[in-house]
């Protein structure tokens, strides 16, 4: 017991001692690895219990979770200054939610893994369609190269597009939309309203859907449910926590480890073997979003447009 506190407390020490950029890199990939222990999660709920009800009790116990730092931060803390966007975004949150959680039981997990690498692709399109944001013509290649990548993964012209498919595109979109929501509501509002906000309007969104099929859940799924939730809760904070360390565009990178650690717990615990077309599209979706990244990061670091160059705008 004493070693084991030792191991313990040497790890801590360790990462205390590391730089703010190694620091975001461990946070990063400890993320990576608790939404990929949840995603296995959700398909091991979802195989007794309808989807609908994880996706409610998702969202019920992740509140229950979250109480203590309610109580800690105060009702104040939460305070709602933008009414109508938090609906909004609750909305469009519950639409991604429900379709990312019932794709992955209607598709590989490696598969809906690397068609969620299009969500940047998503966000910059939106951010121009609805935030009147510039694309330029090399942001513009690398939206065109990543769709083509998604084509790669789905091959439309050879097994046409599965409801599952469908659903991890939507879900994608819906995220994608979610996530331009929430950097309007940081204009106004603090993040523990966004976060908490999400959780308690999402309760009632999902509660009427999962009414339908509802049915009580075994010892079994109580287990998984609740892994979902506090898995899920650690997974943002470390990746919360890692962004606000580092620079997006040193973090990216990291980010397609989650497919090759996707596809070991998919082999291990559902015997599914990703096929090559979703490692390479997924590769080819998830270079066009760092290079986007990093194309927004150089642009926001400039002061002048193009930082000088004379790049093409659209």
């Amino acid at each position: 017991m004493l070693k084991k506190q030792l191991n313990n407390l040497l790890i801590v020490r360790f990462f205390l001692l590391q730089s703010a950029q190694t620091k975001a890199i461990i946070l990063k990939f400890l993320s990576i690895v608790l939404f990929s222990i949840m995603v296995v999660l959700i398909r091991k709920a979802s195989e007794n219990l309808h989807v609908l009800e994880v996706v409610f009790f998702r969202n019920l116990l992740a509140l229950i979770v979250m109480l203590p730092i309610l109580r800690s931060i105060g009702i104040v803390a939460i305070k709602m200054k933008n009414t109508k966007l938090f609906f909004m975004r609750a909305l469009v949150g519950a639409i991604g939610m429900i379709a990312g959680f019932t794709c992955l039981t209607l598709i590989p997990l490696a598969q809906a893994t690397a068609i969620s690498f299009s969500q940047p692709l998503f966000i910059t399109i939106g951010a121009a369609l609805f935030l009147g944001e510039i694309i330029k013509a090399r942001r513009i290649a690398a939206i065109i190269i990543g769709i083509i990548g998604m084509l790669i993964i789905v091959q439309p012209g050879f097994n046409g597009f599965s409801l599952g498919v469908i659903l991890s595109i939507i879900a994608a979109i819906a995220l994608s939309i979610n996530a331009l929501i929430v950097k309007k509501l940081t204009l106004t509002d603090t993040p523990e309203a966004i976060v908490m906000w999400m959780v308690i309007m999402l309760i009632p969104i999902t509660l009427v859907p999962a009414i339908t099929v509802w049915q009580w859940p075994s010892f079994e799924n109580w287990i998984y449910l609740w892994g979902i939730a506090i898995i899920g809760t650690l997974a943002h904070f470390a990746w919360t926590k890692a962004y606000s360390m580092a620079e997006i565009t040193s973090l990216e990178p990291i980010g397609f480890i989650k497919l090759p650690i996707i596809a070991l717990l998919g082999w291990m615990i559902f015997s599914e073997i990703p096929g090559t077309w979703t490692w390479v599209g997924g590769f080819i979706i998830f270079m066009s979003t760092i290079y986007i990244s990093h194309r927004e990061t150089k642009a926001a670091d400039s002061l002048k447009p193009n930082d000088g160059a004379q790049e093409p705008k659209l």
